[in-house]
């Protein structure tokens, strides 16, 4: 079994070239991963019956390594360096740390504007908002829809901020990135692969949160689904899971994910408290655990009146809230070595 290709540090383009002739004859896809000193070869393929002797021999090549797992471009072996997703200038991962922040949906334009106006003057860099929502009651809000997506384009353009919010089907994905600087997907839709498949297709970052059933190996392949089209800007975002226990909180924040996530990928982690407890006195304290644990953002719910709010107006933080955050995660910041 042979899956990645570690080439010498004086392989020729040449050398290189030949190892992906190679690859490709055998009907498989080559990725190419060029370091600072050494070039770094995957195998797209179930590569079971590929002998390493098949590449071990060609010139140039140091090294062929079987990767076990089943997440091959997501795992450590293949990309062993954290990578910084740019999102217009702005940087995730590898000690860049960001705070995405919104209402769970987009109400209203008024609404919008005066939540995105005091989250970005705090320190928010990515505004969060919900256009299209997946519910678990279909007379819940199920969200604006196209209007919500000409409201959230128009705050944009007006307050000049990156924005992020969800894409729920394969068919809605070219609208919505015409606006969206970052493509969520989102928790119901993790193991949507069709869905995962056409994002991995579009030159946009992809957030994608995991599912509050899935396993960490599950969470990984789905990532793989995106990571496998050709996309490699996809931000993991741990976002709770369900227990046993569902009398004090909504899901189980798990924060022992980042540290395995950080440990078994190089993608970066984000932490959406909001969802992780479904409540807003616990976000300030599991934002700062998030950190401590390692992760590279926070996806927040804000809104101005949580109480008035269409949708988990109970898990969003009010704009004071927020402000104390900001400032109370300083700290932390500062100790883990990372930077907004």
């Amino acid at each position: 079994m042979a899956d990645l290709i570690i080439m010498r540090t004086d392989a020729t383009k040449e050398d290189i070239n030949r190892v992906v002739e190679k690859i490709e004859k055998l009907g498989f896809k080559a990725h190419v991963s060029k370091g600072t000193e050494r070039t770094i070869i995957g195998i797209i393929g179930d590569t079971r019956e590929v002998s390493d002797e098949t590449f071990r021999l060609l010139p140039g090549v140091s090294e062929v390594i079987s990767i076990l797992k089943e997440y091959k471009l997501a795992s450590r072996e293949f990309h062993p360096k954290d990578t910084i997703i740019d999102v217009n200038g702005i940087k995730i991962g590898e000690g860049y740390f960001v705070v995405m922040a919104g209402p769970c949906s987009v109400e209203s334009k008024e609404q919008l504007l005066f939540t995105g106006k005091f989250v970005k003057q705090h320190g928010c860099k990515i505004l969060r908002g919900g256009i299209f929502k997946p519910r678990t009651s279909p007379y819940s809000f199920l969200g604006l829809g196209k209007e919500g997506l000409k409201i959230l384009k128009e705050v944009k353009e007006e307050l000049k901020i990156s924005v992020i919010t969800e894409v729920l089907s394969p068919e809605e994905v070219e609208l919505v990135s015409q606006v969206s600087d970052i493509l969520q997907i989102g928790t119901r839709n993790m193991f949507n692969y069709r869905l995962l498949q056409r994002v991995g297709k579009i030159n946009k970052p992809v957030l994608l949160k995991r599912n509050f059933s899935a396993k960490i190996s599950e969470f990984l392949n789905c990532a793989e689904y995106i990571l496998k089209e050709g996309n490699s800007n996809v931000i993991l975002c741990e976002r709770g899971i369900r227990t046993f226990d569902s009398e004090f909180t909504r899901n189980i924040l798990d924060l022992s994910s980042i540290p395995v996530l950080k440990k078994e990928t190089y993608l970066p982690v984000i932490v959406d408290p909001s969802h992780g407890t479904g409540r807003r006195d616990l976000v300030i304290p599991m934002s700062k655990a998030a950190i401590a644990a390692g992760a590279d953002g926070l996806l927040i719910e804000v809104h101005p009146k949580p109480e008035e709010a269409l949708s988990d107006g109970y898990q969003s933080i009010t704009f004071d809230m927020f402000e104390k955050l900001m400032d109370d995660i300083k700290p932390f910041l500062n100790i883990m070595g990372k930077k907004m």
